[in-house]
This record gives structure tokens, sequence and C-alpha cells, in this order.
């Protein structure tokens, strides 16, 4: 099955290129969408370059800081292969879990699949609280639409392609992560999730999710638990 990689991008000047050599050399990727979501520290120039030495590799700019959910979106939007995988411009999620990651659906278990950083993978022992705000917010995923998950949170999600373009979303910010998994979980679509490696970043790194999105995430779960 093809796959395309949609790569939402703000600032991430420091990591850019090495994260795209990477999804290049796993050999899986058809079509690596970059969708930068107004960077102002020179991404966008070193874009360009990027743009020119791998070939399989499209680039979006949005003229103004949006979002990473609108910046997602917009991925989406554009992509063309049979499955859609996220993945973020930071080093913290390798690419050679891609293998893992598209298996379930190859083999006709799964619609969509999670990459769970909490089933034995392995992970840098760092950022307890922020591990025990993921866990508290899937948590409130499994009482709220019955189900066993364990890592909600996760940035690495793959997705049949005319499912996620057929699901509406709204999201601009983090509130994509809770947003399209209560819609997921909704309409019973039949999830996997597999055990991925994680290399945690710190907030001096340039980490960018804080306590104000994980009332946002309260907030998202509740709101679609009963509307869509």
């Amino acid at each position: 099955m093809s796959l395309s990689v949609i790569m939402p991008v703000y600032n991430e000047i420091q990591t850019i290129e090495e994260i795209v050599r990477r999804v290049h050399e796993v050999g899986l990727v058809d079509e690596l969408i970059i969708v930068d979501d107004g960077s102002q520290d020179g991404t966008r120039d070193m874009l360009q370059t990027i743009g020119k030495n791998y070939p399989f590799t499209r680039i979006i700019l949005h003229e103004q800081n949006k979002g990473k959910g609108a910046a997602v979106r917009t991925g989406i939007a554009a992509a063309t292969k049979d499955l859609v995988l996220i993945q973020d411009a930071d080093l913290e999620y390798d690419p050679e879990d891609y293998h893992a990651l598209i298996k379930p659906i190859e083999d006709g278990k799964a619609d969509v699949v999670y990459g769970s950083r909490f089933l034995g993978g392995p992970r840098k022992a760092a950022m307890f609280w922020h591990m025990v705000a993921n866990k508290m917010l899937t948590l409130m995923t499994n009482i709220l639409y019955n189900s066993i998950l364990t890592d909600m949170e996760t940035c690495y999600k793959v997705f049949k392609r005319e499912l996620i373009q057929s699901i509406p979303l709204r999201a601009m910010r983090f509130d994509f992560e809770p947003e399209i998994t209560s819609k997921l979980l909704k309409r019973r679509v039949r999830i996997y999730e597999v055990p991925i490696s994680y290399n945690s970043r710190e907030y001096s790194e340039g980490k960018k999710i804080g306590i104000k999105d994980a009332f946002e995430a309260v907030w998202t779960l509740l709101k679609y638990r009963f509307i869509d």
C-alpha cells in the first residue's frame, strides 16, 4: 500500500533536515507533505532546499501560524496515497517504526493504527508529569468511549486515506489528537496499537505542548462524546 506522510512544522530549523533524511531512508514513503505553519526561524528557507533534494516531498506554506491541528488538516486534505501517517518534525518519533505501524492495516486487521509509547518499546526516561497527563487523558478517553487505548495522545497515527478524509475535523492546535480519537471511536473504526520507541525532548529543546493544551483536550473529549 502506498504511503503519504504528513509533517506539520513550526520553527524546527534544528531538526527538520535530519527528520526528513530519516523519513527518506526508511524506504516506505511515496509522498512526504510538509506543512510549514508560519515558521519564523529560518525553517522555510531550509525547506526550499529540502524540496529540491528529496523529490517525493511537497511543501505547503501557511502564511500565518494557525496551530498544529490546522497544519495536519491541510496535509490530510492534500494526501493522495493509500495510507496517511502523521510525523512530528522533531526527533521524538523514529521513522524506523513505520514498518510496524502499517502492518496491521496491510494484514487487513485494522483501519487505523496508533503507535503507543506505553506498550514496552524503548523510551527516554524523562518528562514524568507529561507522562502522567498523557495517561490521565487516555484513561478519560477509555471511560467516555468504552475503549482500551494505552496512548491517545501519540503523534504516530496511521489511517486509510479514504477514512481520514471522510471525517470532518475542526482542530486548530493540539486538540487534534482527542478530536480524531473521539470521532474514530464513535464510528467503531478498527484501531490497533503497536509499541514504538520514544525519545522525548525537553521544553528547553523546543517542546511546545503545555498544561493549557491538557485542559483543551479534556474539553474536546467531553464535547465530542455528545456531538459530532
